[in-house]
C-alpha cells in the first residue's frame, strides 16, 4: 500500500530527541530513513550522552532496542564523517537523497565539511533540516542548552505551576519533541511541497526556542492586545477556575474537569447536585466556595465512577492515565494509538502508533529499531560499492 512520503529518501544524523522523532514521523509516513552513525563504541562526550539518554549498558542497547520507537522504520549505517573513505561514502548518499536532518550545534557541520554549502552544490534538491536549541542567528545560537532553557526563554515555563510556587518543570515534550522534531517534520513536509513547485530543495532552520514560543502565539495574542502578563495558575487554562481543574477522587486518583462553557458548567452543576452554583459561573468571589465543594464531592466516588456518570451528561471529563493504564483505553485501542509489532524472535514490542490517519495513503510501523550498521552492507551495494572496498573500509574503521 503507498504511504504519503513513499519514494523519499532522508539521511539521518540526529542522536537526541528532536531530530529522532522527526525523522521518526518522516518514515512512518512512508519515508526512507538512513540512520548515519558513528562506528565503534561510544567514547568520551559520546559516551556520557548515551547514558544520559537512557543507553547505559552495553553499546547503543536502547538505541538499538526494538523498543525504542524513535528508531523505529529506519535503516543503519555505520560511517566515519572524519575519514575520507567515510565522507566518500556520505557525498554519494547525499547526491542520491531528498532530505537531510541533523542537530550538530550551528557551525559543526561546516567543521566536517558536510554542511549545506558543500551538499546544495552537488545536490540542489536537497532539503536539509537542522535543528538546535536556538537556531542558526541571533546571540543565543551558539549557547547550549535543553528543553528547560528553551521553554523559558521562550516564556512557556512561566505559565506552568500553582499561584506563588515556583514553576513545575514538565518532560521534555514541549521544546524536544513539540518545538523541535515537530517543527522540523512540518519544516520538511513543506520544503518538499515548495520543492515541486520550485525545483530546488533549501536550508531549513528550526529553533527549539522558536517552535515553543510559536506554542504561544495565542497566549501572546491576548498579553499583545491588553497588556496583562498572565500569572501560572491564575488563568482559566492553568487551574485559575474550579471547572478547568484537576480533582482527587476516592481512590487517589484524578478526574481532569473542563467545563468552561456556560452550558457544561451547568451541566457539571447538576450532576454534582449543586445547581445553585450554575448562575455563578464568572463570580470571581464564588471561586473559592466552588473549588472547596467540587474538591469534596469528587471524593466521594472513584475516578472511574465520575468519568462513567459525568461522561453521560454532556460533560468535558476526562480520566487521568498514568502510562500503565493509557495501553487498555479503549480509545487509545480503537485509534490504535498502542500496537504490537513483531520484534526478533517473534516477541510482540509494543509500541506508540502513527498519530495521523490517512484514508487512502496510511502510514505504518514497517521495521523496528536497527543495530548500529546493520544495513552498511545493503546501503553501500545499493550505491555501488564492492565488497572487497567494503572490507577495506570497515578493516580501516571507516564504516561498520
Amino acid at each position: 500500500m503507498t504511504a504519503p512520503l513513499d519514494g523519499i529518501k532522508v539521511l539521518d544524523l540526529t542522536k537526541l530527541a528532536p531530530g529522532p522523532l522527526c525523522t521518526m514521523m518522516l518514515g512512518d509516513l512512508g519515508a526512507e530513513v538512513i540512520k548515519i552513525e558513528e562506528p565503534g563504541p561510544p567514547t568520551g562526550r559520546r559516551a556520557q550522552q548515551a547514558g544520559a539518554a537512557g543507553t547505559q549498558g552495553p553499546v547503543n542497547s536502547f538505541a538499538s532496542s526494538p523498543y525504542n520507537a524513535l528508531g523505529r522504520n529506519k535503516k543503519s549505517i555505520g560511517i566515519n564523517l572524519k575519514s575520507g573513505a567515510g565522507k566518500e561514502i556520505y557525498f554519494r548518499l547525499a547526491q542520491r537523497a531528498d532530505v537531510i536532518v541533523e542537530e550538530y550545534r550551528p557551525g559543526v557541520a561546516k567543521r566536517l565539511g558536510i554542511d549545506y554549502e558543500q551538499l546544495s552544490s552537488r545536490n540542489p534538491r536537497l532539503i536539509y533540516c537542522a535543528i538546535t536549541g536556538f537556531g542558526q542567528t541571533g546571540p543565543y545560537r551558539d549557547l547550549v542548552g535543553h528543553d528547560i532553557n528553551y521553554i523559558a526563554t521562550a516564556g512557556v515555563l512561566s505559565l506552568f505551576g500553582r499561584p506563588g510556587q515556583p514553576p513545575t518543570i514538565p518532560h521534555n515534550l514541549v521544546a524536544d519533541y513539540a518545538g523541535g522534531g515537530m517543527h522540523g517534520a512540518i519544516g520538511v513536509l513543506a520544503a518538499l511541497v515548495a520543492r515541486n513547485q520550485t525545483g530546488r530543495g533549501q536550508y531549513v532552520d528550526i529553533s527549539m526556542m522558536d517552535g515553543s514560543l510559536a506554542l504561544l502565539a495565542q497566549s501572546f495574542s491576548s498579553f499583545f492586545a491588553g497588556g496583562k502578563v498572565p500569572q501560572r495558575g491564575e488563568t482559566i487554562f492553568d487551574g485559575g477556575i474550579p471547572n478547568y481543574n484537576v480533582y482527587l477522587t476516592k481512590d487517589e486518583k484524578y478526574i481532569t474537569i473542563a467545563a468552561i462553557e456556560p452550558w457544561f458548567f451547568a451541566n457539571l452543576c447538576r450532576a454534582l447536585g449543586r445547581e445553585d452554583f450554575i448562575p455563578h459561573e464568572y463570580d470571581s468571589s464564588k471561586r473559592a466556595e466552588i473549588a472547596r465543594v467540587f474538591t469534596e464531592k469528587f471524593k466521594t466516588k472513584t475516578r472511574d465512577e465520575w468519568f462513567a456518570i459525568l461522561s453521560k451528561s454532556d460533560i468535558c471529563a476526562g480520566r487521568m492515565l498514568t502510562l500503565d493504564e493509557v495501553p487498555s483505553d479503549p480509545q487509545v485501542l480503537a485509534r490504535e494509538m498502542i500496537v504490537e509489532v513483531e520484534g526478533p524472535g517473534g516477541q510482540k514490542i509494543k509500541q506508540v502508533g502513527v498519530s495521523v490517519k490517512f484514508s487512502d495513503t496510511p502510514g505504518s510501523i514497517r521495521s523496528l529499531a536497527p543495530q548500529l550498521g546493520q544495513h552498511t552492507d545493503e546501503i553501500l551495494g545499493a550505491l555501488g560499492y564492492g565488497k572487497d572496498e567494503i572490507d577495506r573500509w570497515r578493516e580501516a574503521g571507516a564504516i561498520k
